[in-house]
This record gives structure tokens, C-alpha cells and sequence, in this order.
């Protein structure tokens, strides 16, 4: 039998990334003082480090053939068995954008400071469930994703969180004109979140959106603080968008910004783009978790 190939996403730690590897003055500086806003910091980065030896060695044990790769490194996922990830939701969100077809377990490697929504494993259990991914035994969840298009061209083909629409300056009010169906609206806003189920507890949520079933195919327009100074109210302030339909937009700000997944992936947006948002052609498979994942009491996370 051949021996799997997987390709290992490994996050990099703050720590690593700015004491060690910068040696970033300001960082050195707080951690000299004891500041409170990096008292997590080394905690952190020895937990992750030890879940990534983990899950090396268990890779290692299990025969596999491994490529690693760093987060937001682009790769062709095509060529693997399987992807595992090892951070938090933030890397297993930046893998899944290189990844179509083939299912992906993301490893929470600090679960003491690290959000995990997305994370099938975590240390102590990596083995085990690497193993039974391999064999196709994993519990697994298909999750929609949403495709972004600027003026007919895809930007974003593999949205699995979010998309973030807003002016370039956080300051600054976003202009729009929006249209769902027959229905069109002029908005002034500070921008919308829209994104399919599985961002739903996230950021659609924390501004007044609904959580919607993993499994849903919906995608959820939630707008964020809009102006209305006459007392009006927009029609499509929260809205679900079924699949097959589209929501679409035409910037009248000089200068927006769309963000996918996170700060990290973006595209400008100029006055008199058109952006379309709709459901994207290639679900993900996320392995570890149920199709009826959701946060629990104290912001545990239950699969029922």
C-alpha cells in the first residue's frame, strides 16, 4: 500500500514569529516589563510547539509522506490524500482557500488560548485521529463555501467564513447601492458581513445575524451600524440568500476593501465595481467535526 502523502500546515507561533525569528524591539520591550498583553505568549508557543512534535511524530509513525508548508503559503492540494493543519481556526481557514476536493483536519495546537470551531483534534489525540482519517473512518462535515466575483472576475472562489465589504478606511463611511432579486437599496454603512453557515457563529453572529445549521447552504448578509438618520430602514439589512441566487453590489465609495477569511486575503474595490456574492461550486470536507457542530454554554464547542 502506498504510503499517504499529506501536506502539514504549520501556523507559526507569535513568539516564534516576533521574538525569535524578528527579534521585534517593541516585543522585547513588553516582555522585559512583564506587560500583560504578552503574559500568554510563551505559554502559548511551548503548547503549540508541543502539539506540532506530536503530530510529526505521529505523521512519522503512520508511514506518511509529508510536504510542510507555512500558513498562507499557496499549494496545490490536488497532489495529497489529505491536508492537516496545526494552529488554530485562523491557519486551518487560510489551508482550506488551496483546497477543493481533498478533506482537511485541523489540529488545535494551543486549545488553552487558540479558538478551535474548525478543529477536529487536538494534542493527545493526533494519532489516533490522523490514523482514522486516513482509513476513512473520521466523522467528517461538508461545509458550503461562497464565491466573490469583481466585475465578472473571481477573486475569491473558496470562502469558507466570510467576506468582509467596507471602505478602506475603518473611519470612513461605506457607500453602496445593493440588490437581492428585484430588490435594490442605496445603503450607507460601515460595511456587511456575508459568508455561508459555517461563519455564522462568528462575525455574522456578533452583529446580529442568525446562526444558521452547518449544513445549510444559505449564505447570510448581515449589515454592520447602518446610517439611517431619518429613522428609515433598509429592507435588506439581514438577509439569506438561497442557493442559486446571487447578492450583488455597486461600490460608490472612492476606495473599498473586500476581506476574506481573515485580514489576510483582500481585493480592492474602486466606485463603480460590481461585486456578486453567491454559492460556491466546491463544498469543503472537514474532518473531526459533526454536521451540527455549534458553541455551547461557556463557549464550549458541541458537536450534536
Amino acid at each position: 500500500m502506498a504510503a499517504p502523502r499529506i501536506a502539514l500546515v504549520v501556523k507559526r507561533s507569535t513568539w516564534r514569529l516576533f521574538v525569535e525569528e524578528k527579534k521585534d524591539p517593541l516585543y522585547k520591550r513588553l516582555l522585559a516589563r512583564g506587560d500583560p498583553t504578552t503574559s500568554t505568549l510563551r505559554r502559548s508557543h511551548l503548547e503549540h510547539e508541543g502539539t506540532v512534535q506530536e503530530v510529526k511524530s505521529a505523521l512519522s509513525d503512520l508511514g506518511a509522506r509529508v510536504t510542510t508548508f507555512r500558513t498562507r503559503e499557496r499549494f496545490d492540494a490536488s497532489v495529497f490524500d489529505l491536508v492537516v493543519t496545526v494552529g488554530g481556526d485562523g491557519t486551518m481557514l487560510s489551508a482550506s482557500h488551496n483546497v477543493a476536493h481533498v478533506p482537511i483536519l485541523a489540529i488545535n495546537s494551543a486549545p488553552t488560548t487558540s479558538v478551535g470551531f474548525f478543529c477536529g483534534a487536538r494534542s493527545g489525540e493526533v494519532k489516533s485521529a490522523v490514523a482514522r482519517a486516513l482509513k476513512g473512518t473520521l466523522r467528517r462535515a461538508e461545509l458550503a463555501r461562497m464565491q466573490v466575483l469583481v466585475n465578472g472576475e473571481v477573486v475569491a472562489g473558496r470562502v469558507l467564513n466570510d467576506a468582509l465589504f467596507c471602505h478602506a478606511s475603518p473611519a470612513a463611511t461605506t457607500r453602496y447601492l445593493i440588490q437581492l432579486g428585484r430588490d435594490v437599496e442605496e445603503q450607507k454603512s460601515s460595511g456587511f458581513w456575508i459568508g455561508p453557515a459555517a461563519g455564522s457563529t462568528a462575525a455574522q453572529r456578533s452583529a446580529g445575524g442568525r446562526v444558521l445549521a452547518l449544513g445549510s447552504k444559505d449564505l447570510q448578509l448581515v449589515v454592520r451600524e447602518p446610517y439611517t438618520p431619518q429613522g428609515e430602514r433598509y429592507r435588506l439589512r439581514r438577509a439569506l440568500i438561497k442557493p442559486g441566487r446571487k447578492l450583488s453590489i455597486r461600490c460608490k465609495s472612492y476606495e473599498a476593501r473586500l476581506f476574506f477569511d481573515g485580514p489576510d486575503r483582500e481585493a480592492r474595490v474602486r466606485r463603480g465595481d460590481v461585486v456578486e456574492f453567491m454559492l460556491a461550486g466546491e463544498p469543503l470536507t472537514v474532518l473531526g467535526i459533526g454536521g451540527r457542530r455549534r458553541w455551547g454554554p461557556a463557549g464550549r464547542i458541541d458537536d450534536v
